[in-house]
């Protein structure tokens, strides 16, 4: 279908452009902008006058429970949430059941994204054989089946000789590495940042030096191997200055910060509110503030949404009992928007962070508006708001300590190659 967007403002974060300009789709890619291709003829036109035309949404980090935990969600219900979301390529962790350590397992589940034809689904395989920590994978078949890096997720790896030879045996190959910077034993059995609220609230804490600690080590395990590691989720102000420091010396580090931790902080927990049961845990507010400062600086690369969805039996218990998690594919953009208005950073800069900068990360072809390029792309109204409610919500999870919240910026189309996913308010 050849689709005209008229009137609509294009930002493209990296060109740093931002222009009143007409697009023209045709055979899945972007034929032209401002003037009509020769021979152009629109089969459906979009009247965007008032709105943005931007990059579709990139995520580094969305789970999308399939296989092996469909009754929290299902991959046809997140695909749905993440074009409602305007995120048209994400990236999956393999902590899923099976874990995604054989290729099979990843080749079946880009053959079910695929047929859904939807978001681009980009998996990361596992480091270690079922996460467990001991045995390192078969790196070499599980990119040939589609994996873009290889992770841990939320299980670090205790021993050191182990992520030693996984990073050299990335390295080797020139495979990316991305870790959620934890000590395993420093941070076993916590549910809250060690702090004053922790303590009054009588919850095991998570200490900040769980983080440093494992950047540390990390960042001494680059040196050796010359390995390339994308740090997940940081969550600390001493963390951001590490992260600061190792790309200062030159070291091959990327990194990102959940949606969560650029608006929340161990406060907002309030009296055992599950919905605020994530991980890592919501720390300090002069975390929050370094973490902003991290993210306008460029010392941290992007924001994902850590899409976690959680059924509601599982957030009805007590807060340490209770599953950490929250749905963000649909409110990715919103609270992305919010900080930026929030940090007066200019919108295309904040966009940057959730298309072009995660694009350079996987290192694949999106996040961008050019002549040529994927036509995936997020129409979307910043003045309009909406509110949070499950019904709202097209995820599977309803879970998100976001909710009864007046947001920011609303989606009206998102095209993934060309194609229509998803569209709101137009004729």
């Amino acid at each position: 279908m050849n689709i005209l967007i008229q009137g609509a403002t294009l930002i493209d974060p990296a060109a740093g452009t931002q222009q009143q300009q007409d697009v023209y789709v045709e055979a899945g890619k972007i034929a032209a902008l401002g003037a009509a291709p020769a021979g152009f003829h629109a089969d459906r036109t979009i009247d965007a006058r008032g709105l943005i035309v931007a990059p579709g949404l990139v995520d580094l980090s969305a789970r999308l429970r399939e296989p092996g935990y469909e009754h929290k969600a299902t991959l046809d219900s997140e695909m749905n949430a993440a074009l409602a979301g305007g995120v048209t390529s994400l990236v999956c962790p393999p902590d899923t059941d099976p874990v995604l350590d054989e290729a099979g397992l990843v080749e079946m589940l880009k053959h079910r994204a695929g047929k859904l034809a939807r978001a681009h689904v980009h998996p990361l395989g596992a480091l270690t054989v079922g996460l467990k920590g001991q045995v390192i994978t078969e790196m070499v078949s599980l990119t040939e089946a589609g994996c873009i890096g290889f992770t841990q997720a939320d299980a670090p790896i205790a021993d050191t000789q182990v992520l030693l030879r996984a990073l050299q045996y990335a390295s080797t190959y020139g495979y990316a590495v991305w870790l959620r910077p934890q000590d395993a034993y420093l941070s076993k059995g916590g549910v809250a940042a060690s702090g004053a609220v922790a303590s009054r609230l009588g919850l095991s804490g998570v200490p900040v030096s769980a983080e440093t600690i494992a950047l540390h080590t990390l960042f001494e395990l680059m040196r050796v191997t010359g390995a390339r590691v994308h740090v997940q989720h940081l969550s600390s102000a001493a963390g951001v200055a590490l992260v600061r420091a190792a790309k200062a010396e030159g070291l091959p580090v990327t990194c990102d910060v959940t949606a969560n931790h650029l608006h929340l902080i161990d406060m907002d927990i309030g009296y055992f509110d599950a919905q605020f049961r994530l991980d890592p845990p919501l720390r300090q507010q002069r975390d929050r503030e370094a973490l902003r400062a991290g993210l306008a600086d460029g010392t941290i690369d992007a924001i994902c949404s850590q899409h976690t969805p959680v059924d509601d039996d599982e957030k009805l218990l007590p807060f340490a009992e209770a599953t950490p998690g929250a749905t963000g594919l649909e409110l990715f953009l919103s609270l992305t928007v919010k900080w930026a208005k929030e940090a007066r950073v200019p919108l295309a800069k904040a966009l940057a962070h959730v298309t072009a900068a995660p694009a350079a990360v996987m290192q694949r072809e999106a996040g961008r508006l050019a002549v040529g390029a994927s036509a995936d792309l997020c129409v979307f109204d910043p003045h309009a708001h909406w509110r949070v409610e499950p019904r709202a919500l097209r995820s599977q999870g309803h879970n998100t300590p976001f909710l009864g919240y007046e947001l920011p910026a609303v989606v009206r189309a998102t095209l993934v190659a060309g194609r229509l996913g998803f569209e709101r308010g137009f004729d």
